[in-house]
C-alpha cells in the first residue's frame, strides 16, 4: 500500500492517533533533547487508567555502554525496546511465556561498537539478539559486494539509533500506549529515507502492533526492502513445535534446506551441528489481503501469532536454526518485501520494489501471545479459514543460488 501524499505520511507519523492523549518527548535531535533515564505510570495519565509503567534507562558497561532500554510493563505484557538499535523489540513476556531467544550476544550492543562490514559484511551478527529486528530499509538480505559498495547483511536500520523518540498515552479508554521513533537513512548520492517506526500496546492485552511509515525524501525513485526478522526460542520452540501458515508455495532457500523440506512445519530439539535451514514462502491471504501465521509448542498450549498484509509484505521467510541452546536455538518467522537472498538476486527476480520520489509506504504487523490451548486453537482456526481448500505447492528446488 502506497501513501501518495508525503505530507499525510509524515502527519501520520507525528500526530497522535487520539485527540485526547498525553505526549512525552524523550529524544529529539533537532531540539537537542535527550532525557535519558525517565519514567511514568498510569498515575500520570488518569485515575481510571489500568496499571502500567513506561521506563527508559541508559545502560552501562561493555559494548552496551550508552544504549537505551525502554520498557512497557502492563498486566498483559512486558515489552522491552531498544531505541539505540532502531527501536527493535528486545523481548516480550506475558503469562510466564517469553517471546524472544537466547543469543550468545547478551548485551544490547551500542552500534558505535560495531563494524557492519566485518566478517565479510556479516558484522550485523555481533549485535543480533532481539525478538524483532527491522532488516532494511535501503536493502536487506545476505551480504554481497556490488555496485561499487558492500551491501552488508540485512541493511542498516537495526543499527541506527532513533533521532526522535516520543511516548504517547491516551488518557481515556483503552489508554493505548504508542512508542514512536524516527530512523534516518540519509547518504549523499544514495538514499534519503526516513522511517517513523511505532509500537502500540493496549495495557492489559496480550497483543502489540508494529506500524512503520517509510518515506523517500529524495527527488528520485529508490529501491527499498524490509524483512521483519521475528525470532523465537524456548519455551515455545521445542522438540515437536509446529509452524502453521496458509501457504500458497514453499521452496528451500538452498540445497541444504531441501534435505529438510519434508519436515518444514515441525522442529527438532536443540541439535549440535545443525546448520540453519531456510524456506521461502508465498502465503495466502483473505479478501482484505490479511494473513496470519503461528508458532506453537508441542502441546499446543503456548504460541505466538503474527498477522500482516500481503500487499505490504508479500513474502515470508522461515528460518530454522535449531542448534544447541548456547549456540542459539531459535526460529525466525519473517514477513517481508523480499526473501533473504542478496539484493542482487532479489532485483533479478523482480522482488525489490521502488518507492517514488516524495512518496511513502506503510507496514503493519500485529503480534499475539497465545497462552493456552483455546487461544492457540482459535488462532489456528483463522489460519485454516484463510487456507480453505486451496492447495500448497511444494517446490523442491531452490529458486536461486548465491
Amino acid at each position: 500500500m502506497k501513501i501518495k501524499n508525503t505530507s499525510l505520511a509524515i502527519l501520520l507519523g507525528l500526530v497522535s492517533s487520539s485527540a485526547s492523549a498525553k505526549d512525552y518527548v524523550i529524544t529529539d535531535g533537532d531540539r537537542v533533547i535527550q532525557k535519558g533515564d525517565w519514567q511514568i505510570s498510569n498515575k500520570n495519565i488518569s485515575p481510571d487508567a489500568p496499571s502500567f509503567t513506561i521506563e527508559n534507562v541508559i545502560l552501562k558497561g561493555g559494548k552496551q555502554e550508552g544504549s537505551e532500554l525502554l520498557t512497557i510493563k502492563s498486566e498483559g505484557l512486558t515489552i522491552n525496546l531498544s531505541p539505540t538499535r532502531g527501536l527493535g523489540i528486545v523481548n516480550v513476556e506475558g503469562n510466564g511465556i517469553r517471546l524472544g531467544w537466547d543469543s550468545p550476544v547478551k548485551e544490547i550492543v551500542n552500534p558505535k561498537y560495531m563494524n557492519l562490514e566485518s566478517r565479510g559484511g556479516a558484522g550485523w551478527l555481533d549485535g543480533f539478539n532481539e525478538m524483532m529486528v527491522r532488516c532494511g530499509f535501503e536493502w536487506t538480505g545476505h551480504a554481497v559486494q556490488a555496485d561499487g559498495m558492500m551491501y552488508t547483511l540485512h541493511g542498516r536500520a537495526q543499527n541506527t539509533p532513533v533521532s526522535k523518540l516520543f511516548v504517547e498515552v491516551e488518557d481515556q479508554a483503552p489508554f493505548t500506549i504508542t512508542i514512536r521513533g524516527l530512523i534516518k537513512e540519509n547518504t549523499f548520492k544514495k538514499s534519503n529515507f526516513e522511517t517513523w517506526v511505532a509500537i502500540r500496546h493496549v495495557p492489559g492485552s496480550k497483543e502489540f502492533t508494529v506500524h512503520d511509515i517509510l518515506t523517500n525524501l529524495s527527488d528520485y525513485d529508490r529501491d527499498y526492502q524490509i524483512i521483519y526478522h521475528s525470532n523465537f526460542g524456548t519455551p515455545i520452540l521445542e522438540q515437536g513445535a509446529k509452524f502453521v501458515a496458509p501457504v500458497k508455495e514453499i521452496s528451500p532457500f538452498n540445497e541444504y534446506a531441501a534435505t529438510g523440506l519434508k519436515n518444514w512445519q515441525t522442529y527438532q530439539g536443540p541439535t549440535k551441528g545443525f546448520d540453519e535451514m531456510v524456506y521461502n514462502i508465498f502465503p495466502y491471504s483473505d479478501a482484505n489481503n490479511q494473513t496470519q501465521v503461528m508458532l506453537t509448542n508441542n502441546a499446543s498450549d503456548k504460541g505466538v501469532g503474527i498477522a500482516f498484509n500481503t500487499q505490504q509484505l508479500p513474502v515470508l521467510t522461515l528460518w530454522k536454526n535449531t542448534d544447541t541452546l548456547k549456540q542459539g536455538y531459535v526460529t525466525g518467522i519473517e514477513p517481508g518485501t523480499s526473501f533473504a537472498y542478496p539484493v542482487t538476486i532479489e532485483r533479478e527476480q523482480k522482488r525489490v520494489p521502488q518507492l517514488g520520489a516524495g512518496k511513502s509506504t506503510e507496514f503493519i504487523l500485529t503480534y499475539s501471545l497465545l497462552s493456552n490451548k483455546e487461544e492457540v486453537a482459535n488462532y489456528d482456526a483463522k489460519i485454516k479459514a484463510i487456507q480453505g481448500n486451496k492447495q500448497t505447492k511444494v517446490v523442491e528446488e531452490p529458486m536461486a543460488k548465491e
